[in-house]
């Protein structure tokens, strides 16, 4: 058996063009703070016309591969998890063979999970289920997280973003599974979903999706707990984890589900917390699970009581999520990615937990336990090769009005046909890959911005 199963390396793609949420609150005639305080978001990236998610997963894998010197003969699994649908029959992973073909690797099990923002956690699951499983043939799985989210003009708009996360999966991991404590929540809801598919945009009820994230949180928080115990004998409470990462539509929700763990431990053991938190959760001691979901008072009093614990544990892996926005499937990747950010020399010997969430709905809470590892594999590596804070610098901030248009552009030529886009890659980094045609026949093609060595531009399929 593969010991110590996880996350060997990681890297991060975001376009390079985005919108500060201040320029957008004020181009929509939002009231001032309603993006920036009110969702809590600083910055939202979006696909331009030469970007989409295949695009975004191509640059994501091979940039993973190239610089940390893996061979794509090594990879034996390719999971894809992504709810942006380019095509309703071809999985977004037979795109990626592209890369692997050239070195005559065919040999790669694997398609695409859809659910909501759960489907990048469906596709991790599979690749460690596989590495820890009879079937393993001694290769490593790769996992890709890629979604491009956006939303009809309106009120929902501000919480898009775009990115794609690859994740390189074997054993002796230094961000590695705590496989027995993974606690699931599954039921049907319609509080998020994509019935029209002539559209990208999704029908969305965001009270109701806001409750289910919440009860989905309850509901693995009461069930992971349940399992620590069972294991390790003594009760757990947001003390026993050095971080929470959570998946974030907008950083507001994270700052009150956090909250709502903390009302949790107060529920389950009221000793659990200090007095002057039992004295303010104690007025809602007795509310029924819906109405303290509705409870304005309750919410205020648990982000008071969880402040000095959320700028310790949560706000470290909120960076990207802040920046980027809404990124579906790699949403909760991309939170872990900024905790190893901002952490990665003190993460060695901590747990995190993580909340996965898709609606409709499918949630998992699960933990990592974190070890230095060892060049390439070390966390100060991911880190180094991730380079967060330079990616985020480079980046080219959009005016709205250009934004809308590109926007206009997008619905426009969604599921359509036969254009050239217009090609222009220069604000895309050296080796990102990007859309140059979609045929006749619905076929797309791209091409990979030069490296400045010799490998050049990859042809693009003609």
């Amino acid at each position: 058996m593969a010991k110590n199963v996880g996350i060997l390396a990681l890297q991060i793609y975001f376009p390079p063009t985005c919108i500060p949420q201040e320029v957008l609150e004020a181009h929509d005639g939002a009231s001032k703070g309603k993006y920036t305080i009110g969702l809590g978001q600083d910055c939202m990236a979006f696909c331009s016309e030469v970007e989409d998610v295949i695009s975004m997963s191509l640059t994501a894998v091979s940039s993973l591969l190239e610089k940390y010197g893996v061979d794509p003969k090594q990879i034996g699994r390719l999971e894809v998890g992504s709810e942006t649908v380019i095509d309703k029959s071809k999985s977004i992973k037979t795109f990626l063979m592209q890369i692997f073909e050239k070195t005559g690797n065919t040999d790669i099990e694997g398609v695409d999970s859809t659910n909501a923002c759960y489907g990048g956690t469906a596709a991790l699951f599979n690749c460690v289920n596989w590495v820890e499983s009879s079937s393993w043939d001694g290769r490593y799985g790769l996992v890709v997280c890629t979604d491009s989210a956006v939303y009809a003009e309106g009120p929902a708009r501000p919480t898009g973003g775009a990115a794609a996360i690859a994740m390189l999966i074997g054993p002796d991991a230094p961000i590695a599974f705590e496989s027995k404590l993974r606690a699931s929540h599954m039921s049907h809801a319609y509080d998020f979903y994509k019935p029209n598919l002539a559209s990208e945009y999704p029908v969305v009820d965001g009270k109701l999706s806001q409750t289910c994230y919440l009860m989905a949180l309850d509901s693995c928080y009461k069930r992971f707990c349940a399992k620590y115990e069972m294991l390790e004998g003594k009760q757990f409470s947001v003390s026993d984890a050095s971080y929470f990462v959570f998946h974030s539509p907008y950083n507001k929700l994270v700052q009150k589900s956090f909250a709502r763990l903390l009302f949790n431990d107060y529920l389950r053991d009221a000793n659990s917390v200090d007095d002057s938190a039992k004295y303010k959760f104690a007025p809602y001691a007795t509310l029924t699970g819906d109405d303290s979901y509705q409870s304005r008072d309750l919410e205020k009093a648990a982000q008071q009581v969880s402040k000095p614990f959320y700028d310790d544990k949560v706000q470290p892996g909120t960076l990207i999520p802040k920046q980027v926005g809404n990124m579906y499937t790699a949403s909760l990747y991309a939170a872990f990615a900024s905790l190893l950010h901002n952490k990665f020399s003190s993460l060695a010997g901590q747990r995190v937990v993580m909340f996965s969430y898709g609606s409709g709905l499918t949630a998992t809470m699960f933990s990592f336990k974190l070890n230095k590892g060892q060049h390439p594999f070390s966390l100060s590596n991911i880190a180094a090769v991730m380079n967060v804070g330079e990616k985020l610098k480079a980046r080219h901030e959009v005016p709205p009005e250009k934004f809308v248009e590109i926007m206009k552009l997008m619905e426009h030529r969604y599921g359509g046909k036969d254009f050239v886009t217009a090609k222009d890659c220069s604000l895309l980094a050296p080796g990102t890959y990007y859309l140059t045609e979609v045929d006749s026949m619905y076929r797309r093609f791209y091409a990979r911005k030069s490296t400045g060595t010799s490998d050049g531009a990859v042809p693009n399929g003609h």
